[in-house]
């Protein structure tokens, strides 16, 4: 293909949506080649539009006028990205991690707000608060597995210890005079596995840290022209010179836009330091304070007892001070480095868990273990911290909604405290799960807690909360059968304008019940708020009921409900029991379902959406969240097109689907001012305004949308009424009118069978995707910069002190 002499190049950057997909179904030809990139993220193009190698001909980037545009089709390339969040069957491991996920997402659900900011940095802190409450249930539950359930009551109960061998040497009863078989001791040895999970946890986030948060934005993010000019020239980022630290945007620059906002090294180094310090110190404290107690019993001296218990909080106050100071910096780029706390203070509670340990391998005789460890109390007050916390994030959540009032908005701004309660909830589930099913195995035939078990069993909040559970999908199955129903309904409602679709056809009552139930189906996505926001009351009301039970009562349900009419103690026995057992097994489906899901496409895509909207966003509230992928993708397409425009001189489509448009606006907000303005946006099955405008409205919300069509120099937006997933933008000149799906009612001449029904997929199949990008191409035909079109633009000041999104304090 040869461009007409004068006639400018021009490229189709296609960035692909959840799931993934081939270079040659995204290319349509199974000839490719890979141009840029590595195994993780590459750009490929089809053979024959592939620039000669090095010494071939002319430059690599040169050769694309070579390959200019036939009509007003353009060279195609497509960037690959699925690797950055699938691969092999371990990462499904990530999913058991994923309470810390949905706790970052409620940090990014702030409410777009107006001139509020020591709101939006409580928010920030709040939120940052919760997560660290979630890495303490994590490691209090393995303490509660590892110190509680065998270390103290297993190992030390005749019934339980006799018949495993691999207990033999902690037990008094199997080993009576053994080393080991003091109570502290076995403190001391059973708390080596909290704390290797501790490490673990460390050392994952440190290298995911390295290799994501750690890595400076690329110089396309300048908005100096010079610049960028130089890099495309030399190809090297180390040509360019980046933005000087110290540069600030004005404070009305979208957040997407800001230098700061994907270069998370700061927060994410300092928030990692400071959950790590609070996890050792809780495995210290597990430790400590069951030491001291049986030296206080037995007048044994507790001066070093109290001094460790002293050096406890004294380090917890520290690590709260860490994590409520400021959250991201984002309208600069940050290099600073908080040195002292990033080291100092993991290694001082790491020095004081040692400390503790080696003041539990004294010499104690006379001690001997009964009961429980003092946790039961630790989780009530864990539990009862989160509730409040939560209260609170919803008064916050409220006040900052009240200031900037946006009716799309899901849940009217309650969306980030119903999420930060939906993160609590699955910590719960999955730790309590854990602690259950070890006590009902380490106790036999008994029921942990109940009389006739040899065990004292786990905390007996554990088991109210297990007990929620039956009630909890009780009403989740309700309210997935009133979905169900109105989905119906709305199906049978909808026939008739299915009919008035297709006018001048002989209609099938089948055909037609068809399309008209995959429409209301898609629908359903836009009740998501009213379910999320009917399952958080519910969570909010069962949890309070637990721990109330738990707090008056101190004892399991099924012993608790003894006194009361035969029906409501059978109910109790039989949610506690149930619950036991659906807590467990809700573990155990997470990690095969994750495993299931990385190795099967089809089930990626089921949860796919939910994965990728969850890693698309930068930790900011929890450090040992999974990463996010966008920190090399979002750079990668911004060098991407500078570097080409910069060069050539074309005309740059930025080709999005699903997930794609997201990152290709994200993408495009990066971009220098007069590279923004020289490229066309074409989105399509996007959720950009259904999804990321509703529930995170500080940055994808009606002003962030209308302002980016103002920067970037074209925008069409395709999108289908079958489409669960994408829909319109609600931007003035953006939106195509909806496609028809199917494209014809039945058989026609052109498709002798019945079209299929497309849904979120196969959009290029639709003659109006080549005809709106080619009307793209057509607006970018004029050489030189490309005036930006008069329309608003993203100047509405949002909040005083730009921090991301739920920005911290």
């Amino acid at each position: 293909m040869q461009s007409a002499p004068g006639e400018q190049p021009a490229l189709e950057l296609l960035v692909h949506g959840v799931g993934g997909t081939t270079p040659a179904e995204m290319l349509d030809d199974p000839h490719t080649v890979r141009v840029a990139g590595d195994d993780t993220a590459a750009l490929y193009r089809r053979a024959k539009d592939a620039p000669p190698r090095e010494g071939d001909g002319p430059p690599r980037e040169d050769a694309s006028r070579a390959h200019g545009t036939e009509g007003d089709a353009p060279v195609q390339e497509a960037y690959v990205w699925c690797n950055l969040t699938s691969g092999d069957a371990s990462r499904a491991l990530w999913l058991l991690l994923l309470p810390f996920m949905v706790v970052n997402l409620a940090h990014w659900m702030r409410p777009r707000a107006l001139r509020r900011p020591r709101l939006v940095r409580l928010y920030g802190a709040l939120v940052r608060l919760i997560g660290l409450s979630l890495t303490v249930l994590l490691v209090a539950s393995a303490c509660e597995v590892a110190l509680d359930l065998t270390a103290w009551q297993c190992a030390g109960t005749a019934a339980c210890a006799e018949g495993r061998a691999w207990l033999g040497f902690l037990s008094p009863h199997t080993s009576p005079g053994d080393w080991w078989t003091q109570p502290g001791r076995r403190l001391a040895l059973a708390a080596l596995v909290p704390a290797a999970l501790v490490l673990l946890l460390w050392f994952l986030a440190h290298k995911t840290w390295s290799a994501y948060e750690n890595q400076r934005p690329l110089p396309a993010a300048t908005d100096d022209a010079d610049v960028v000019a130089d890099a495309a020239a030399t190809g090297h980022a180390a040509a360019a010179t980046p933005p000087t630290p110290d540069a600030k945007v004005p404070r009305d620059t979208p957040a997407l836009a800001r230098p700061g906002f994907w270069y998370g090294r700061r927060i994410v180094a300092r928030l990692r330091a400071a959950h790590t310090a609070a996890a050792l110190l809780t495995v210290a404290a597990g430790v400590g304070t069951a030491v001291t107690a049986q030296d206080a019993a037995h007048d044994g001296p507790v001066l070093a007892g109290r001094l460790l218990c002293g050096l406890y909080a004294v380090l917890g106050a520290l690590v709260l001070v860490a994590v409520c100071r400021r959250g991201r910096s984002e309208r600069r780029l940050d290099p600073a480095f908080d040195r002292l706390t990033v080291r100092a203070l993991p290694l001082a509670a790491l020095v004081v868990l040692l400390a503790t340990l080696g003041y539990a391998l004294a010499d104690r005789p006379a001690d001997r273990s009964t009961g429980t460890l003092p946790g039961d109390v630790l989780f009530r007050v864990l539990t009862l911290t989160q509730g409040l916390l939560v209260l609170v994030l919803a008064v916050v959540a409220a006040l900052l909604h009240r200031s900037a009032p946006d009716s799309r908005t899901a849940l009217r701004g309650y969306g980030g405290p119903a999420t930060a309660l939906l993160a609590c909830a699955l910590g719960g589930v999955l730790t309590g799960g854990l602690a259950q099913r070890v006590a009902d195995w380490l106790d036999g035939p008994a029921t942990p807690g109940e009389g006739g078990s040899p065990l004292a069993g786990p905390p007996v909040l554990l088991s109210w909360q297990a007990a929620t559970l039956p009630p909890m999908l009780l009403l989740l199955l309700l309210l997935a059968a009133r979905l169900g129903l109105a989905t119906w309904r709305r199906a049978r409602a909808g026939a008739a304008q299915v009919e008035a679709d297709y006018p001048g056809v002989r209609h099938d009552e089948a055909r037609t019940r068809a399309i008209a139930l995959t429409r209301a189906a898609a629908a359903l996505t836009d009740r998501a708020p009213a379910l999320l926001g009917l399952s958080a009351a519910g969570i909010l009301l069962l949890g309070a009921v637990a721990l109330l039970g738990a707090w008056t009562s101190g004892e399991v349900p099924g012993e608790a409900t003894s006194g009361l009419p035969a029906a409501a103690h059978g109910v109790a026995q039989t949610c506690q029991a149930l619950g036991s057992w659906l807590t467990g097994l809700a573990a155990l489906l997470f990690l095969a379902f994750g495993r299931r899901a990385y190795r099967d496409p089809h089930a990626r895509r089921t949860i796919g959406i939910l994965w990728d909207v969850g890693t698309f966003w930068p930790r900011a509230a929890h450090p040992f969240a999974p990463p996010c992928y966008a920190e090399r993708a979002v750079p990668d397409l911004t060098w991407r097109m500078a570097t080409w425009t910069a060069r050539t001189g074309g005309r740059l489509v930025l080709s999005g689907h699903s997930q794609g448009s997201v990152l290709a606006a994200a993408a495009a907000w990066q971009l220098p001012s007069q590279v923004r303005g020289r490229i066309a946006l074409l989105t399509y099955g996007s959720p950009l305004e259904r999804l990321y405008g509703r529930w995170f409205p500080a940055h994808f919300g009606p002003t962030a949308l209308t302002g980016l069509h103002g920067d970037v120099s074209q925008w069409t937006n395709l999108y289908r009424a079958t489409d669960p997933i994408g829909g319109p933008v609600r931007v003035p000149g953006v939106d195509h009118t909806p496609l028809k799906d199917p494209l014809a009612y039945g058989r026609t001449p052109d498709e002798p069978l019945p079209p299929p029904l497309h849904g979120h997929g196969d959009y290029p199949c639709d003659p109006a995707f080549a005809e709106a990008r080619a009307a793209l191409l057509r607006r970018l035909r004029p050489a030189g910069p490309v005036p930006r079109q008069p329309g608003p633009t993203s100047t509405a000041p949002e909040e005083a002190e730009p921090t991301g999104g739920a920005a911290g304090a």
